[in-house]
């Protein structure tokens, strides 16, 4: 199935084995409180490293990773993958609970259908203010040819994603 675990105090932790989860709603403006624990894995490096993400609307990932003590880029925790770099990095180290609050309000369209706004999104990672109000004009995805698609007109789940870590979340409340 899912290969997602379910721990004492509801904690959901994904395996290495685990799929990508999502909810059985779709939305579009939400605001979101998720807890996360990155593992420790002290020999792995870069997006090996507890990597995993929330997404808004099936398309807008604020990237998970382990980056305790790095610079804080465009692919580390707390970025809106790809396309902004957190303000700052305010990741604690592996093993310890953090918190994402995140706000984000889904495209406008005309009645044309063309983009009329596109999508913004504010996070706060451990009650500090990483991203305010940033516009997404490209999607956080890995390729570029991806990152150029137009963005969703349609509500999408909110997901958390299995990037073969064992990577654990609780206390998510929209």
């Amino acid at each position: 199935r899912d290969r997602w675990e379910i721990l004492d105090g509801g904690i959901l932790m994904v395996t290495p084995k685990g799929t990508t989860i999502r909810t059985k709603s779709n939305f579009k403006d939400v605001e979101l409180h998720v807890e996360f624990r990155t593992p420790f894995m002290p020999h792995a490096r870069g997006q090996q490293r507890g990597n995993s993400g929330v997404f808004l609307q099936g398309t807008y990932e604020v990237q998970i990773l382990d980056s305790f003590g790095l610079e804080g880029y465009y692919n580390e925790c707390g970025a809106l993958y790809k396309v902004s770099a957190p303000r700052v990095n305010a990741c604690l180290p592996p093993l310890e609970w953090q918190a994402y609050d995140i706000t984000y309000r889904a495209p406008r369209f005309g009645a044309n259908g063309e983009v009329a706004e596109y999508p913004r999104m504010t996070v706060y990672h451990n009650g500090m203010l990483i991203q305010k109000d940033i516009e997404m004009r490209w999607l956080t995805a890995w390729k570029e040819e991806a990152r150029l698609q137009p963005p969703p007109a349609h509500p999408g789940p909110i997901e958390l994603q299995c990037h073969h870590n064992f990577l654990q979340f609780r206390n998510i409340w929209l």
